[in-house]
């Protein structure tokens, strides 16, 4: 049996039953989970970091990363797009985002914009042939380093423009490592920034002068979000996280906003010195701010040091979710928590599977669905994206 055969066979036994995948193939109502990439088709080893989003016409976006020489965060890495008409049980034909051309391309942020619908996409771009390592050393030139992009659909996710740089209006002059989302972005629809999109992102600074620090220490980790009033045409910072003492150093980071129309932010603690592996804040001013530093949220203490994904349930009194593995010292046992108190708490809803398990999104397909797009296997958590659709009812309280 071939290497192909045998991650095809893991992920049927993992997510039986399957609907079949592809364009043409009949739509199952009913059906509880897809695996929308598998590494090793396509012409890539391995496909990485998923984001989600479900669109005005009710399609679902599946982007991830299509990395072409493996499964390493360095090299030759597309972004890559994956639509369903029937909210996840099948999936249409493979599309290229943005192209790496031997670059990375990566850390896809979708979100739809409330006023005109369209899909907007910001993503993160490095040379190929350097090293997040490198770049957080400051040993790359600023062509070669992280740079930031914006991409837009005006239908439905079938055609995106080219990306645009917007580099020099978010990324300050200091800053080394750059990396938006991953995962799906945030539109504010309620309170005095209704309209608001709400890009989390992470960064690296610079050491100061005479610090006989690298900078590819992970206290010089930092968040941060980018801000666009126009709908994705213009774009600036919104608040830093630039503590940068070793203690809380937040890294990948998710958001959504609360029932009340505050933000939460869940960010990965990266060797941070204080127990546990989740960061949270909140925004009041829809992200200029942070209402407060990053603090651990020690409800989330079985949560390894990993990216993972929030998502606020729509609905009077629907909980907030939270997503992502859930043994602290491994990369396996994918799960959902909720929260009935706006992230002051959580508290485990359901674990998916026992199988390895990593990165991860949430999306709410309609009232009664939501959707879990995460990175899974049975040797390893790399070899499929795999799409789980949940019953909400199986998540409220």
């Amino acid at each position: 049996m071939t290497l192909l055969s045998r991650t095809l066979l893991a992920a049927t036994v993992l997510l039986a039953p399957l609907a079949a995948a592809g364009p043409a193939a009949a739509a199952d109502p009913g059906c509880a989970s897809s695996v929308p990439y598998v590494s090793g088709q396509g012409g890539y080893a391995a496909y990485r970091i998923p984001a989600a989003v479900t669109t005005r016409r009710g399609t679902l976006l599946a982007f991830a990363e299509g990395r072409r020489d493996g499964a390493g965060d360095s090299g030759d890495i597309d972004v890559v797009l994956r639509r369903s008409t029937d909210g996840g049980c099948t999936w249409g034909p493979l599309q290229v985002i943005t192209a790496g051309r031997g670059d990375t391309r990566g850390n896809p942020a979708p979100v739809v914009d409330p006023r005109t619908g369209d899909i907007v996409l910001v993503t993160s771009y490095n040379s190929g042939e350097v090293s997040e390592a490198r770049i957080m050393r400051g040993e790359v030139t600023p062509e070669q380093g992280r740079r930031v992009f914006v991409q837009r659909s005006r239908d439905d996710g079938r055609r995106f423009g080219a990306p645009a740089e917007i580099t020099a209006d978010v990324k300050p002059p200091g800053w080394r490592w750059y990396a938006t989302g991953p995962g799906h972005a945030v539109a504010l629809t309620r309170g005095p920034h209704t309209g608001r999109l709400v890009v989390p992102a992470n960064h690296s600074a610079a050491p100061p002068e005479g610090s006989p620090d690298t900078g590819q220490e992970p206290r010089y980790y930092g968040g941060h979000a980018l801000l666009s009033d126009d709908g994705g045409h213009t774009w600036r910072l919104g608040f830093v996280d630039d503590s940068y003492d070793g203690v809380d150093n937040a890294n990948e980071t998710s958001a959504t906003q609360l029932a009340d129309g505050r933000l939460y932010f869940s960010a990965r603690d990266q060797g941070g010195s204080s127990p546990g592996n989740r960061l949270d804040s909140y925004s009041e001013d829809g992200g200029a701010t942070l209402a407060r530093p990053y603090a651990i949220q020690h409800t989330l203490d079985d949560v390894p040091a990993v990216q993972a994904a929030v998502l606020q349930l729509r609905g009077h009194g629907a909980p907030l979710l939270f997503s992502g593995p859930s043994v602290p010292t491994a990369r396996r046992a994918q799960a959902i928590w909720r929260s009935t108190d706006a992230g002051a708490s959580f508290t485990r809803a359901l674990t998916l599977s026992d199988a390895p398990a990593a990165y991860s999104d949430l999306v709410q397909l309609d009232r009664d669905t939501v959707g879990v797009l995460y990175e899974t296997g049975t040797a390893g958590p790399y070899e499929t994206i795999a799409f789980r659709r949940l019953a909400t009812g199986e998540l409220i309280p």
